[in-house]
């Protein structure tokens, strides 16, 4: 699945390696509150590391930092892709 520049999905649909700005979290207190906690907040620039094949864990960089969030999370944080990466980019 290719992604443009410019485009909003939510983190978990980011091809790895591909970066994004947070415009939107998609939660209540609770996860703003956490997320905050890990630094994603909207205008952070976020890139994908890594994703189980499933339901697990969407591992990312924040600035210099690797966090790990799980796969609801993942779908509530909603991105702007920054740069355009075609297909699966993984190096498989």
């Amino acid at each position: 699945m290719a992604m443009y520049p410019g485009e909003q999905i939510p983190l978990r649909q980011m091809n790895i390696g591909q970066t994004g700005t947070v415009i939107r979290i998609l939660g209540g207190r609770g996860l703003m509150l956490r997320l905050e906690a890990l630094d994603i907040r909207p205008g952070k620039k976020v890139t994908k590391i890594s994703s189980t094949f499933l339901r697990g864990p969407v591992t990312l960089r924040v600035d210099n930092t690797q966090v790990a969030v799980g796969f609801g999370m993942a779908n509530k944080i909603i991105v702007k892709i920054d740069q355009f990466l075609p297909g699966n980019f993984a190096g498989r």
